[in-house]
């Protein structure tokens, strides 16, 4: 297929999302969204690359990331979001921001290996910073070392888990238990087993194998889990 006929199909309506990098992490993030129903175009230098995911995603380029020129002809500048999953090569990653911004991309999201990384990549267009194997290291320590099933932490200090019900709830309304008050953390829900999913009212009666959904700052929360 020639290259004017590539650049043509591969144009996506304003809210598609650009993904660069057909890595690990990019190549799951792109399917992950096209299972999310969004329009993806995918851009990776490798041909095996390109070569490997046009089977799998619908609009695939091989291109220079880092050439402002190339986005341009490719409607890049046209989407609102853009997601650099670039990780190995800083200089592609840090070059590949720049020229994201000089085409106009509204939300430039971008993975970095190192925190150094990551404050080149804010000092020159990325908007959010994303650290995938830091992110889920610490995710899989809580994970292995605690009481948690699932844990997600932000930026801020401020996290949600999934743990089960602590003992002292057991048979007990969210009201009664009091867990707010003793524990700092709040219960967002409540998972019973073999029945749906419920938001947290003061009212919920709480059972021994209920899973709940907490949230609060990250030591309050790690805090409460280890009462399990």
């Amino acid at each position: 297929m020639a290259r004017k006929q590539l650049v043509e199909n591969a144009k996506l309506p304003r809210g598609g999302v650009v993904v660069i990098g057909l890595g690990r992490f990019g190549g799951a993030l792109a399917e992950s969204l096209v299972r999310l129903g969004h329009e993806v175009l995918a851009i990776d230098e490798n041909r095996d690359l390109v070569q490997t995911w046009s089977d799998r995603l619908t609009h695939v380029v091989e291109a220079d990331s880092t050439d402002a020129n190339a986005l341009r002809q490719l409607g890049v500048g046209d989407l609102e979001h853009a997601v650099v999953g670039i990780g190995t090569d800083i200089e592609a990653s840090v070059l590949t921001v720049l020229a994201l911004e000089e085409v106009g991309v509204e939300q430039i999201w971008a993975k970095a290996i190192t925190r150094k990384h990551g404050r080149i990549l804010e000092r020159t267009g990325a908007h959010h910073v994303v650290y995938p194997e830091a992110a889920m290291g610490e995710r899989v320590a809580h994970l292995v070392t605690g009481k948690m099933i699932d844990f997600i932490e932000f930026d801020d200090g401020f996290a949600i888990a999934k743990t089960t019900a602590p003992a002292e709830a057991d048979g007990k309304t969210l009201a009664q238990a009091a867990l707010r008050t003793k524990y700092g953390i709040t219960v967002v829900g409540v998972k019973r087993p073999a029945t749906d999913f419920t938001y947290a009212r003061p009212e919920t009666m709480i059972r021994s194998r209920d899973i709940l959904i907490v949230s609060g700052p990250t030591d309050l929360v790690e805090r409460f889990a280890a009462l399990t």
